[in-house]
């Protein structure tokens, strides 16, 4: 659809104010300005929940691989056989063994259930999930007697880098009175910060040998910890393994562990972009609104066009310019108004923190410490089409309408 030179002229005319007009601006305004609102709310919406669950996976595969093989009775004796068979899986970039079991910690008073942790020292040096905090998780090497702990445990038990925390192990030695849990003083090397509350607050990290002798594993552990070359495809990579490792030990990938968490988040997200485009859809009946106000008080104008040669086709595009043109406008700044508050959202959670007095981003609640962002072009540029679509279909009523005004009815008093 080709616009002639007086068309756009015309759709440009009804775009500004003139006298006697100035509502109807008002009204087109309001209209540009939800529209830029609601593309905005789903920009800054969708990009935050995106990044809430690239975060949480980033930091869960992280720490916890994107699959575990664990033996039964969560022991894996045979783990370095295990170990092996994992890294020839084609598709396998890393299987690494270690220790994990749910313990309690005591410190000067106080206890609080913890998850330790036994990693090999190489492990431990190379993971990028653990940022440390303070200290040095150099200092954890086999038989030091030292650990690393959550930032959170730290300020739950109080303690920090130099202090000794007591690890219990209730499933001690036998003894002719009965089990005897097993107490082992550990000093703190290094507190390190994981960005997920639950792990912040839970681990306990130490060298596997010192977990071994904690838990008295002996030699065994309990899984290896697997990587693949795609998430989105570990059970189909690791499908071979499985059946090799079927009599020892069953294996459990991220989506089995976390699948409640991430179909929450994916429901959430499908929800969140319907509610957010009514607000979009209410400023497409807005725009129709206006251009409805604007094509009767413009009636003679159309009129006197069409009795100059202007034709049906003339009219309905300079109405379907102007509110496509509005709804344009709105789709630009709502993406630079989501762009900019995206760009500042800490600060500007940072500030409402501080003049409510409320805490907004409550880490025990919302897993991460930060406000996260990932804004996936491709969601945006639906987004924007969206917007567009609806503008576009909000403009065909008010501009079918005033494109049927019959000059000689209009014109017959004048």
């Amino acid at each position: 659809m080709i616009l002639s030179r007086y068309e756009r002229m015309i759709a440009r005319r009804y775009l500004l104010p003139g006298k006697g007009e100035r509502f109807i601006v008002v009204v087109a305004a309001f209209s540009l300005g939800a529209v830029m609102l609601g593309v905005a709310a789903l920009v800054i919406v969708m990009s935050v929940m995106n990044g809430f669950r690239a975060e949480l996976f980033d930091k869960i595969v992280g720490l916890n691989g994107h699959a575990v093989v664990e033996g039964f009775g969560g022991r894996l004796a045979n783990w370095r056989r295990v170990a092996a068979q994992a890294r020839a899986t084609p598709g396998v970039t890393r299987a690494i063994p270690l220790i994990e079991q749910p313990l309690m910690t005591s410190y000067n008073g106080r206890v609080q259930a913890v998850l330790v942790r036994g990693l090999r020292v190489s492990d431990i040096r190379t993971n990028t999930s653990m940022r440390p905090v303070s200290g040095n998780l150099a200092e954890l090497t086999p038989g030091s007697g030292n650990v690393a702990i959550g930032s959170r445990l730290a300020e739950a038990l109080g303690a920090d880098v130099g202090t000794e925390i007591s690890i219990i192990n209730p499933a001690g030695q036998s003894t002719p009175f009965g089990t005897v849990p097993r107490i082992v003083n550990y000093r703190v090397a290094a507190t390190f910060e994981i960005g997920v509350y639950d792990y912040d607050k839970a681990y306990v990290v130490m060298p596997v040998e010192d977990a071994q002798q904690l838990l008295l594993f002996g030699d065994a552990v309990s899984m290896v910890e697997v990587s693949t070359t795609d998430a989105d495809k570990v059970g189909s990579i690791l499908a071979p393994l499985r059946a090799k490792v079927a009599a020892d030990a069953v294996i459990a990938d991220w989506r089995q562990t976390n699948a409640s968490l991430f179909d929450a988040l994916s429901v959430e997200r499908v929800t969140m972009f319907c509610v957010l485009s009514l607000i979009i859809l209410v400023s497409a009946f807005n725009i129709t609104s206006s251009l409805i106000m604007l094509a009767r008080s413009k009636t003679r104008d159309i009129a006197i066009l069409r009795t100059m040669g202007a034709t049906r086709g003339a009219v309905l595009r300079i109405f379907m310019l102007v509110g496509t043109t509005i709804g344009a406008l709105g789709v630009v700044a709502g993406l630079l108004l989501g762009f900019v508050a995206l760009h500042y959202r800490q600060a500007v959670v940072n500030f409402v923190q501080l003049l409510t007095g409320q805490n907004l981003w409550d880490p025990s609640i919302r897993f991460l410490t930060e406000l996260p962002s990932k804004t996936d072009p491709a969601e945006v540029i639906g987004i924007a089409a969206t917007a567009l679509l609806l503008s576009f279909l909000a403009t065909l009523y008010p501009a079918f309408k005033a494109a049927g005004t019959d000059p000689v009815q209009v014109l017959r008093y004048e």
